[in-house]
């Protein structure tokens, strides 16, 4: 069992990663709580419930669904888990343990932030990218029809447990997902964590438990490392947007629906690599091994039919833009990124169709 510390100034928390880690629930003083409830989606339900109610010891929980996908992040689906809990007794001493991907993290981090002014959360994620990103660092949010995420808040968890072996129950698709966001940490990390993945990248698979705890860990770390300096994105943090800026747009542009998070992050990267070159910062060969961990995780779905000019047009709808300026974090070499403003939509509307013509590998 691997254990990391969050030390935030809204709160220190620990995050432990390992098979065996959702026993650490049964550490969890039982007399500080009036009731717990678990907020889940009913796929990753079914396959886990029995044994995280076993090891976690939550024989009284009781649980709430919401639908799976991205839709469920809204400010509709806030409202009705918070009714819900409202309607099953819920008070200020409740607990809500947040048992799934990304979505049931953002949403269910924003409902315990605000219900009743904020009751505790313990974050169990059960994807990749949640156990090496979404549920670290207490950002929580759900999303407006103008863009991803516009709406949420800063809210640490009580603590986050990260059982790899959950992820065998994943699809190759969704596992596959949550590995470019690990490609993204290592981009930004460099050394040790990118070694691993050029070792290990092109045979791991959703039940590579041995593997993904090697690769766990030092991906967590640089999320961890970010966070400890800085909580809020007041700079430091943007770090972690590395290929989220095109991603963010990409997903709009294809109303949620075409591809999965990671696979967005995934193009993201290859096009911020490409902009990055074109603006001179990053040399061809840092770019291309870039390129290459990108696509040794495995095929993306095609963007050849989305215009250039519609991803640039919500480009400055990024959250982390400010009166339309966007703040990129452009790759200068493996381990090094720099955040820059003032890149012509131009160069960024060039860099989409030079990567939309390039010949990718599938």
């Amino acid at each position: 069992m691997q254990r990391f510390e969050v030390t935030a100034e809204s709160g220190s928390y620990p995050v432990l990663i390992g098979r065996g880690a959702w026993r650490e629930l049964r550490s969890v003083p039982s007399q500080d709580y009036s009731s717990v409830f678990i907020l889940s989606e009913k796929g990753i339900w079914r396959y886990w419930s029995q044994r995280l109610v076993r090891e976690g010891g939550l024989g009284r929980a009781r649980v709430l669904f919401v639908p799976a996908g991205e839709r469920s992040k809204s400010l509709a689906a806030l409202e009705r888990v918070a009714s819900s809990l409202a309607r099953l007794g819920a008070d200020r001493r409740s607990l809500l343990v947040l048992f799934g991907g990304g979505v049931i993290g953002d949403l269910g981090g924003f409902v315990a932030s605000t219900y009743m002014r904020g009751i505790h959360c313990i974050g169990v994620p059960t994807t990749l990218v949640g156990q090496v990103d979404s549920a670290i660092g207490g950002k929580n949010a759900v999303n407006l029809p103008a863009g991803k995420n516009l709406v949420g808040t800063f809210y640490p968890p009580r603590m986050v447990l990260a059982d790899p072996g959950v992820l065998a129950s994943l699809s190759p698709r969704v596992f596959r997902s949550g590995l470019y966001e690990v490609v993204k940490h290592a981009i930004l990390a460099g050394g040790p964590l990118v070694n691993l993945l050029d070792r290990h990248v092109n045979h791991l698979g959703p039940d590579s438990v041995k593997a993904l705890e090697a690769i766990l860990g030092p991906a967590v770390r640089v999320k961890i490392d970010v966070v400890n300096r800085d909580e809020r994105e007041a700079n430091l943090r943007q770090v972690l947007n590395l290929g989220h800026t095109f991603g963010h747009a990409l997903e709009a542009a294809t109303g949620y629906k075409r591809l999965l998070h990671g696979e967005s992050v995934g193009w993201g990267l290859l096009a911020v690599t490409v902009l990055a070159e074109r603006l001179g910062y990053l040399r061809s060969g840092d770019a291309e091994r870039m390129r290459d961990l990108v696509w040794r995780i495995g095929p993306l779905p095609s963007i050849r039919d989305v215009p250039a000019r519609k991803i640039v047009s919500l480009l400055p709808h990024d959250k982390k833009a400010v009166s339309g300026e966007i703040h990129w974090v452009i790759p200068e070499r493996i381990g090094k990124v720099r955040i820059v403003t003032g890149v012509p939509m131009a160069a960024a509307e060039s860099a989409w169709r030079e990567l939309q013509q390039m010949r990718h590998r599938h």
